[in-house]
């Protein structure tokens, strides 16, 4: 969700601080602002919108502070307006936060009976006001902020400057990533290791319930009980990416066009694809022999590709699989038995209804795998094993590359469990693992047809409800498309199952109600075949996503047809992705929406 940056340094922080929260802005937020001390006095410049608000803020006010702290804000508690931007600020400290304070009415009821006058609508402001109420008993800022954490329920992420001490900077964390970032003389916090890319690669992860004390010679780590704990610096890669959209008008557009490049590298992380064999990932801690079912959640997205996981597990690993979303997995209190295996799927690796599933199965005594495209995410620290995607850092909202990856992992583990199961034999692995190869280049392939489905999506664009039909691991993808068209063009859209179209949604369908049908040729080719011909006896409009002699062999007209290369149908799935993002894509842009940062979305949801 929101982003934090700290940055202790050597030169004027507010314009470093504001490059680092561009690379934060794929997190999704609706206003922002910087603190720096100046003579020893807290500063702060605040805008609603987009960053290019603060800057021109800045440009008029500039800010020469070389300690800051800097924030994108999603909202929460309290509209989105510049008073309610982060950071917030008493007499003593400004604080930025993200997450949520669970008991800040309560909180603020307490503090505003003991005199405090608040001037905002959030939560984030009880937490400097309470700070600053420690503050009084004493002078020290570590010993306030110490006594305060303990009085905050919620999910949070806090950096805090302190009026006067210019060599002081503090952060805490619990439930929400934080991590601090080492340089020579000069020290950093972030929410996300990507932000601190351009100033350092060493960074510390704050395990849950952790703060910290820096200054510019370094940090002191303490745990929630207060004994200093040491956290392990490890070198991120995140400096190697560079957050730019190239040649393409959006980083969507950009992430698209990516996938056959990284769905390749994380197939070859998995596959032998010499042998024919598929590498699971080292030093599991059980066997997948002798499980009994696999238990998944997800959320969003992730939670799409979980379900067409589900398919390949039953079917090369005939094993039961049960998956649900996330944040009501977490609360149903589902029974868990000691031969499952819990498997949790996130982009982000800091989903907070993701990890409150993953820390429900470890309690009830199962290993839990999880499939996170961030290794050093909280996910992948407190799973049993993380299996890696290799999307690299995805900066649209919608997420594209990164469910590909996932698509990619799900089938390689499916695989390799049937091979351990012995439900799939030596030569069947072969065979699988080879159409498995050829995926990279059928998504190269349906790329060269992105001027036939830009023409379909103008059509879309015109339209207030679009239907999208599937079956079998093409039903969970006919969800996804549907949730792509919803999140970023903002027309109405629904996925189904092709067969429960006359349970229902055929009363829906006339003249004007375009249905996208996702028809790869196989086994069930002429089920899909009559589902559309129930639409078309409707009056529907059918948009054929399907090999170019479908419609001729079901005899039909469509009204929009974007043809697709004969393939193997076992992983179709994601290769037909491919065209369900770009007419989303294309529709959204059509549309002149904000593709990559849709309204009241974020990248990634560490609040429930």
């Amino acid at each position: 969700m929101c982003g934090i940056v700290g940055i202790l340094g050597k030169e004027p922080v507010a314009p470093l601080l504001v490059d680092a929260l561009r690379r934060l802005e794929y997190r999704g937020y609706d206003s922002a602002g910087v603190a720096t001390l100046e003579d020893g006095r807290l500063t702060r410049r605040r805008a609603e919108g987009k960053l290019r608000n603060l800057e021109a803020r800045l440009k008029d006010e500039p800010l020469a502070g070389t300690i800051g702290i800097g924030h994108t804000r999603w909202a929460t508690h309290g509209r989105p307006t510049e008073r309610n931007a982060h950071p917030h600020a008493t007499d003593r400290l400004a604080v930025v936060h993200n997450g949520i304070i669970e008991n800040f009415r309560e909180l603020r009821q307490r503090l505003e009976a003991e005199g405090d006058v608040f001037e905002t609508e959030t939560d984030t402001e009880v937490v400097a006001r309470l700070v600053t109420h420690e503050m009084r008993k004493t002078n020290d800022p570590a010993a306030a902020v110490a006594a305060a954490l303990p009085q905050l329920h919620g999910a949070f992420a806090l950096a805090f400057l302190f009026d006067g001490h210019e060599e002081l900077m503090i952060g805490a964390r619990k439930g929400a990533p934080l991590a601090v970032g080492y340089g020579e003389g000069e020290m950093y916090l972030g929410s996300d290791a990507l932000a601190l890319a351009p100033f350092t690669q060493t960074i510390s992860y704050l395990d849950d319930g952790d703060w910290v004390v820096l200054d510019r010679k370094g940090a002191v780590i303490r745990d929630a009980f207060g004994a200093k704990a040491d956290r392990p610096k490890i070198r991120t890669s995140a400096g190697a990416f560079l957050v730019d959209k190239g040649n393409h008008r959006h980083f969507m557009a950009k992430e698209i066009h990516e996938q056959p490049e990284v769905v390749g590298r994380t197939l070859a992380h998995y596959l032998d694809m010499a042998n024919g064999r598929v590498r699971m990932p080292a030093d599991l801690p059980f066997d997948w022999a002798k499980l009994d079912r696999i238990t998944m959640s997800a959320c969003g997205t992730a939670y799409y590709a979980g379900l067409v996981g589900k398919y390949w597990f039953e079917r090369f690993a005939r094993i039961p699989v049960e998956i649900d979303v996330a944040s009501e997995f977490r609360y149903r209190e589902a029974p868990l038995s000691a031969a499952g295996l819990s498997v949790v799927i996130s982009q982000s690796g800091e989903t907070a209804d993701t990890l409150a599933g993953l820390r429900y199965a470890k309690e009830q005594g199962q290993h839990v795998l999880s499939i996170v495209n961030v290794p050093t995410s909280t996910i992948a620290r407190e799973s049993s094993a993380a299996a890696p995607t290799l999307a690299g850092p995805e900066i649209g909202v919608a997420s594209t590359k990164a469910f590909t990856c996932q698509l990619a992992v799900l089938a390689c583990l499916a695989i390799g469990a049937g091979r351990a199961r012995g439900t799939l034999d030596a030569e069947r692995e072969r065979e699988l693992v080879a159409e498995l190869v050829k995926v990279p280049g059928l998504m190269a392939d349906a790329l060269k047809h992105e001027a036939a489905v830009e023409h379909v999506a103008r059509d879309i664009a015109k339209t207030t409800d679009v239907l999208f039909l599937g079956r079998g691991t093409n039903y969970p993808l006919a969800l996804e498309g549907a949730l792509k068209l919803k999140e970023i063009s903002y027309i109405h859209a629904e996925g189904y199952a092709a067969g429960e179209l006359k349970h229902g949604p055929i009363a829906l369908i006339d003249e004007t109600m375009p249905v996208v049908v996702l028809a790869p040729r196989d086994a069930i080719f002429e089920k899909t075949v009559s589902n559309m011909q129930e639409v078309a006896a409707r009056g529907g409009r059918i948009i054929l996503i399907a090999e170019e002699t479908a419609a001729d062999e079901a005899g039909l007209v469509p009204a929009g047809m974007i043809p697709m290369a004969p393939m193997a149908p076992e992983f179709a799935a994601i290769v037909y992705a491919v065209p369900a993002q770009l007419l989303a894509y294309y529709a959204a842009v059509t549309l002149g929406k904000d593709v990559d940062q849709p309204r009241n979305l974020a990248k990634s949801v560490t609040v429930e």
